[in-house]
């Protein structure tokens, strides 16, 4: 007979709005709002950090859970279409290459089809790993249509996520949220009172002098963290010695002509700027290591590199890479940066927020809150930080610029083992291994190794199974389908103004 584990969770109250907050607030709504009361505190005088996100595909899977109409949310949103990141100027100055969502090329027999791609190089044969990338040769183009497969081909089909304004989709949960009875509460947090005995989060205390009692706490106050770091002291992994950026200057400015369906890494001489597109504006910001940058610099770079005029004074934010020792800590669970920081250069925020929320959903703890649980949460969430932030660091390291102080540290960093790993076994033989079911998989790796010329010294010994004529004649028609594929695209604005074209501002 399974005995009773403990009382069931009553009471959530979420503390901070933003992204984090409104993401928890609905994921809490949607799959157990008949089960347990949503409180949710946030402070209209308290800006969030929301400077326009950029995202991977895995969000389309958060708004399947919501049931989330995803025309109606590109339109509430000035949302875009993502096919990828373009890094510029990171291998070496002058270099592009895109990190493209979808499959490359067609897989044959037993391994994968960069390892041909590969040998054709080996061979003499000069072509881009990216000829044979659909969502790279749409992206160029500035091509979209919805494409889960080309044609009776077993070429993938488009891959993509989204760019859209991050205050705008606060606002969209918030009012989905209203129709599942999450109360929202105004108010600033004056302090935060623990249970004598164990530690525990009693309940939060307002500046007006009201107290709020929950049973599970979700930290979303963003870089203060209240309740994960003020109240419970759970401590902070720092990573800034192998990612030494500290610093970003945000501003938005006026559209191009062109609306392009992917984000732009560009990389400076102490960082790099990014570039979102959405409807109504551009975001842009420039991440910088201010040991080796000033301020007034890193501004001017930025401002000296929009496609048009700024539309607002440019906002500085301070940052430390890294990650709270535990993400769950007694009866309270951190959330966006409240848990940690991960700069945006692979756009992983609402994902490591939305990988979290589903780890916990899974976890869902009784009141009794069984370590067993908070472990293993941890465990995972640790992971996934990691692997990320290996990701990341490869950026960085993979590089031959050797003209500012900034990319010689980052060129000659000792890095992670489990990197050095990586970028050894795919240095001397083209191996790639997808760990613990990391977020980033093969393909991912490849772009940004092959993009940052790390050349493999060998290839699979099974892609010499094919003669020189049938390995052209193989590469040729992959070659072809995605020509073909290309030519029936819209453009991607064509596309937005079709489907989801947001009211002018």
């Amino acid at each position: 007979m399974i005995k009773d584990s403990g009382a069931l969770i009553q009471k959530i109250v979420i503390v901070g709005g933003g992204t984090a907050g409104w993401m928890a607030a609905a994921t809490f709504a949607r799959t157990m709002g008949k089960q347990v009361s949503i409180q949710l505190i946030e402070s209209d005088e308290i800006g969030t950090v929301g400077v326009g996100e950029a995202t991977i595909p895995q969000i389309k899977l958060f708004n399947s859970l919501l049931g989330v109409d995803e025309n109606d949310f590109l339109k509430a949103t000035q949302g875009t279409i993502k096919l990828g990141i373009q890094f510029n100027n990171w291998g070496r100055q002058g270099d592009s290459y895109m990190h493209a969502f979808s499959g490359i090329g067609i897989d044959l027999g037993m391994i994968d089809f960069y390892q041909y791609w590969l040998r054709s190089i080996h061979d003499g044969v000069t072509s881009s790993l990216w000829d044979y990338s659909l969502n790279t040769q749409a992206a160029y183009k500035n091509l979209f249509a919805k494409m889960e497969r080309v044609g009776e081909t077993r070429l993938p089909g488009i891959n993509y996520a989204y760019h859209f304004d991050a205050s705008l989709w606060a606002k969209y949960l918030r009012t989905y949220c209203e129709h599942y009875s999450v109360v929202r509460i105004q108010g600033k947090i004056a302090t935060t009172i623990l249970d004598p005995d164990n530690g525990f989060i009693e309940s939060v205390v307002l500046e007006n002098g009201d107290t709020i009692n929950g049973d599970l706490f979700i930290d979303c106050s963003g870089f203060r963290s209240l309740l994960i770091e003020g109240a419970l002291k759970t401590g902070y992994e720092d990573w800034s010695h192998w990612l030494p950026c500290d610093s970003a200057i945000a501003v938005p400015c006026a559209s191009s002509e062109i609306l392009l369906p992917y984000t732009r890494a560009t990389a400076h001489s102490a960082g790099w700027q990014w570039r979102i597109p959405l409807q109504h504006r551009i975001g842009n910001g420039h991440v910088f290591c201010s040991k080796f940058m000033s301020d007034d610099k890193a501004t001017q770079i930025l401002l000296d590199n929009l496609d048009g005029e700024a539309l607002a004074e440019p906002r500085k934010l301070q940052f430390v890479t890294g990650k709270r020792k535990k993400i769950w800590n007694k009866n309270c669970i951190a959330l966006g940066l409240a848990s940690g920081f991960m700069e945006p250069l692979e756009s992983t925020s609402i994902h490591l927020i939305q990988h979290a929320l589903g780890k916990l959903v899974e976890l869902f703890p009784r009141k009794d809150f069984a370590q067993a649980d908070a472990d293993e949460f941890n465990r995972q969430l640790s992971a996934e930080y990691e692997h990320i932030r290996d990701f990341i660091i490869l950026h960085y390291h993979a590089t031959e610029r050797t003209d500012s102080e900034f990319w010689n540290y980052c060129r000659t960093m000792e890095v992670p083992a489990s990197l050095k790993r990586k970028m050894n076994l795919f240095r001397e033989s083209a191996r790639l291994f997808r760990d613990d079911n990391e977020l980033f998989s093969e393909v991912g790796w490849l772009q940004v190794m092959i993009g940052q010329r790390i050349i493999p010294k060998s290839y699979h010994p099974l892609a010499d199974a094919l003669t020189a004529e049938e390995l052209k004649e193989y590469l040729a028609n992959i070659k072809t389908i995605v020509e073909k594929a290309v030519a029936v695209l819209p453009t991607h604005e064509a596309y937005i103004s079709k489907f989801c074209a947001a009211v002018k501002i």
